[in-house]
C-alpha cells in the first residue's frame, strides 16, 4: 500500500482578472522507504506541490479539487489546527534555505525540544537526549555541546543538518524536502544526499525529494517525476527516465547534461521558455517548444499512458503513434 496518494490534484490561485490554474492534474503515490524525485524547470509546479502536501499553500492559493491521502485518510481538506499535528509528526519538511526554518532567536535545542515535547510523550529531559540523538545522527560533531548554540553559529551545511534534524524529531513517515542541497557546496550535498538515502533505509521513511538538479534525482532516487507547466510529463523509475525518455522534454531535459566523454562545443538547449500560467497553450502545453509536435498536440491534451517502463503525457506513445525519439536524436535534432 502506498504511503502517500496524490489524486488528480487541482490548485488555483483566484484573482481580479479570473482564477490561474498553477496545478493541473497532478497524480502521483510514494511507497514507504521510497524516495521520488520531482524535477522540471522554476515555474514546473515542484514546490507547490510539496506546499499543498505538507498544507503550506500560500494565499490565495487553494486546493481546487482531487485529494491527498497518508495512510489511506484524506489530509487536504483537514482544519487547519488538526493538519498542524499531522505535519511534524507524520509528515517532516525540509526547505532550500535553513535560515528561513530555524528561528534565529532560539538554540537549536530549543527548537527540537519543543518539536519534540509537542509531537512525542516525552518531558523535556528526554526530549533533550533525543535531540542530541538527532543532532549526533545528522552528522552534527559535539551534539551535546552544539545544542545550545544559535543557529547564525552554525555553517550552512550544519544548519541544513540541524533542518533535518528538525523534520525527524517527531519520526514522520514521510519527508517532503524542498530543494535541500542547493544553497550547498558540492561536498556537502553529497553529504546530505547520502543522510536522506539513510533515513529512508534506517526509518523507513518516505521522501519526496524536489530538486532541478538531475545528478541529485540520479544519486538518490528511486523513481522520479518531471513537471512541465503544472502536470506530470512523465513518471517512471530514475534510470529508465534518465537513460531512455520517453517524452521529448525530459529528453531535452537530459540532452541538457553536459557529457564528459563528448568534445562539443556547444550544450543542447530547449528554445523558448516555461509559459506563464495566464498563458499555457491548448493541448499539450510542451507543444511549441516540441520539434515533434504534430497537429493533436495543439488541439487535445495527453493524460499519461504507458511508454515502456516509465509513463508519459505523450501523444507519441498513443496507439499507432511514430516511435519517440531517443536522447541522443534530440540532440542532432
Amino acid at each position: 500500500m502506498s504511503l502517500l496518494q496524490v489524486n488528480n490534484l487541482v490548485v488555483d490561485f483566484p484573482g481580479r482578472r479570473g482564477t490561474l490554474r498553477a496545478l493541473d492534474d497532478i497524480s502521483f503515490d510514494i511507497a514507504p522507504g521510497e524516495i521520488l524525485g520531482v524535477v522540471g524547470e522554476s515555474g514546473a509546479g515542484k514546490s507547490l506541490t510539496g506546499a499543498s502536501i505538507i498544507g503550506l499553500l500560500e494565499p490565495p492559493g487553494r486546493i481546487a479539487s482531487g485529494e491527498i491521502l497518508l495512510h489511506g485518510q484524506r489530509i487536504d481538506n483537514l482544519p487547519p489546527e488538526q493538519m498542524r499535528k499531522v505535519r511534524g509528526r507524520q509528515i517532516g519538511a525540509i526547505f532550500q534555505d535553513p535560515l528561513t526554518s530555524l528561528n534565529p532567536l532560539y538554540s537549536v535545542g530549543r527548537q527540537l525540544i519543543e518539536t519534540i515535547t509537542t509531537h512525542l510523550p516525552m518531558n523535556e529531559a528526554q526530549a533533550r537526549q533525543r535531540a542530541i540523538q538527532l543532532l549526533s545522527d545528522t552528522g552534527i560533531p559535539a551534539a551535546a555541546q552544539r545544542i545550545d548554540h544559535f543557529p547564525h553559529q552554525f555553517s550552512g551545511g550544519m544548519r541544513q543538518r540541524v533542518v533535518i534534524a528538525l523534520a525527524l524529531a517527531a519520526e514522520p513517515q514521510l519527508i517532503v524536502a524542498d530543494e535541500p542541497t542547493t544553497a550547498l557546496d558540492v561536498s556537502i550535498q553529497a553529504q546530505i544526499i547520502t543522510l536522506l538515502k539513510t533515513i529512508c533505509k534506517d526509518r523507513g521513511a518516505a521522501v519526496m525529494l524536489i530538486t532541478h538538479d538531475m545528478g541529485v534525482i540520479a544519486e538518490t532516487c528511486d523513481r522520479v517525476a518531471v513537471m512541465y507547466a503544472g502536470r506530470v510529463a512523465e513518471i517512471g523509475p530514475v534510470h529508465e527516465v534518465i537513460n531512455r525518455p520517453a517524452h521529448p522534454y525530459t529528453a531535452g531535459l537530459m540532452a541538457c547534461i553536459p557529457d564528459m566523454g563528448q568534445d562539443r562545443e556547444r550544450l543542447h538547449q530547449i528554445d523558448g521558455a516555461m509559459p506563464r500560467l495566464n498563458a499555457i497553450p491548448s493541448g499539450c502545453a510542451y507543444n511549441p517548444r516540441c520539434n515533434r509536435s504534430f497537429d493533436r498536440c495543439g488541439v487535445e491534451r495527453p493524460e499519461l499512458m504507458a511508454a515502456g517502463a516509465t509513463r508519459a503525457a505523450c501523444w507519441l506513445h498513443a496507439p499507432g503513434a511514430s516511435r519517440p525519439l531517443t536522447t541522443a536524436e534530440e540532440v542532432n535534432a
